[in-house]
């Protein structure tokens, strides 16, 4: 049984969440469902609200949800209303934001690749911070300031060179990156200079980011050792106006029955009283200190409910049970091997005793969702629950074989609503072109 709370199991042997049965769930509102269990979302944002306040003697932090994990504009009005900033890549997330009607100011804006109508979204809305990744985007960025009469209050983006022990796919902080500027031959001193130079951006931070989905506390503590040796530099040698450190997120979570992550509470105390040591050392003051949580927030929050559309069993090989869903609601196994925990949802007392391996629907043989896992035996109409699928998933979600999308559901005891609607043929449709030479023919 995995180690989180999050369900109850009624008289009949059936999974419940947040008090709703799953069943129920399904039939208002179909599968695959993506169920977002509101009081877990909530308890997480305050976690990381909380500790940013933790240790004496040191400013009070900020935290950014890191919006690529999930988003919708519903689950902006809930990381508002817990006074967390957001963190977006693009203007679509931004625009997801502002039709929240979150806070400008509390957003900030990544990425490597930022369009001039990322930029343009991110001056008129007022954004707080504008994350600089590359030598261009600066001057981009010191172009468009100038036209449009504005300042941006920036930070830089650095790579530390700290390789954390995850997937490849999810390190980010190594020095092979596409993402911001190296420490190691002088990349980052040569952008902050440049930065220094442009009368209409403000150097306030530097930022870096190491990976996703980690469990020790080592790397973070070198990270920001390394970030705090160069913002000593920065501020006293350079004479930017420093004030804040942004050391990203990557906080993991467990995924299997035996993964256990450190409490958010223990990582946020740990990191910020090692800054503060850090900074007395660097004899500089104590920084801001901002994070940016995303799968630690939404990730745990997430139970994807699948009904089972068809089995086969192939003797002294495998079992399969098929759902109408798989790589395109959830991508991670097929990208990451990434394992999540599955329960018979419909037979929650019923022994688990045969190995299954669940299967979606694409006309691929790696569309899988988890092989050999130990579950009872299934058929057609059993409902299986894949847990903490709250991140990574619905956020990367795809077409593929014009598979529709899921619904998300936030729920809570005594109420449960949609965060987002099941696509239909008409969404599947609605960008879909033919060509006046082409329409000519069926005429």
């Amino acid at each position: 049984m995995p180690k989180k709370t999050v369900y109850a199991t009624n008289p009949e042997g059936v999974m419940e969440l947040a008090g709703h049965d799953i069943r129920e769930l399904i039939q208002r509102f179909g599968s695959p469902l993506l169920v977002l269990l509101e009081d877990v979302v909530r308890a997480n944002c305050r976690a990381y609200r909380e500790g940013t306040r933790a240790t004496k003697d040191m400013p009070e932090g900020r935290v950014y949800y890191a919006s690529k994990a999930l988003l919708t504009t519903g689950l902006c009005r809930l990381i508002e209303e817990e006074g967390l900033g957001l963190d977006v890549v693009s203007w679509g997330e931004l625009q997801t934001a502002l039709a929240a009607g979150f806070p400008a100011d509390r957003i900030l804006m990544h990425g490597n690749a930022k369009t001039e109508q990322d930029l343009r979204l991110a001056l008129d809305a007022g954004v707080g911070r504008i994350v600089v990744d590359n030598l261009d985007e600066i001057e981009r960025l010191a172009q468009l300031t100038a036209e449009m009469q504005q300042t941006a209050a920036v930070m830089l983006r650095v790579t530390p060179g700290i390789k954390p022990s995850t997937h490849q796919y999810i390190q980010t902080g190594q020095q092979d990156s596409k993402f911001g500027f190296n420490l190691n031959g002088g990349a980052a001193d040569q952008a902050a200079r440049r930065v220094l130079t442009k009368e209409n951006l403000e150097l306030v931070g530097l930022h870096c980011h190491i990976g996703s989905q980690i469990f020790e506390f080592e790397p973070f503590a070198r990270a920001a050792e390394v970030m705090m040796d160069f913002y000593r530099h920065v501020r006293n040698d350079l004479g930017a106006p420093l004030a804040e450190l942004n050391l990203g997120g990557g906080f993991g979570i467990g995924y299997g029955v035996d993964e256990e992550a450190p409490s958010v509470a223990d990582y946020l105390i740990r990191l910020r009283q090692h800054v503060r040591q850090l900074a007395s050392q660097q004899g500089v003051p104590c920084p801001v200190l901002c994070d940016e949580p995303g799968r630690s927030v939404v990730g745990p929050a997430g139970i994807t409910l699948y009904e089972v559309e068809s089995t086969k069993r192939i003797p002294e090989v495998r079992n399969y049970a098929s759902v109408a869903g798989g790589m395109t609601d959830n991508p991670r196994y097929a990208l990451y091997q990434a394992r999540h925990h599955v329960l018979l949802a419909t037979g929650m007392t019923e022994p688990a005793e045969e190995l299954w391996s669940v299967a979606g629907r694409c006309c691929e043989s790696g569309d899988m969702l988890i092989h050999d896992v130990l579950l009872p035996p299934l058929r057609p109409g059993h409902v299986l629950a894949f847990f903490d699928t709250g991140a990574y998933t619905y956020s990367m979600a795809s077409n593929y074989n014009r598979v529709a999308k899921p619904a998300i559901v936030l729920v809570a005891p005594g109420r449960a609503d949609l965060l987002a609607r099941r696509e239909t043929a008409e969404d599947l449709l609605r960008l879909d072109c033919v060509p006046a030479w082409l329409a000519q023919t069926q005429q």
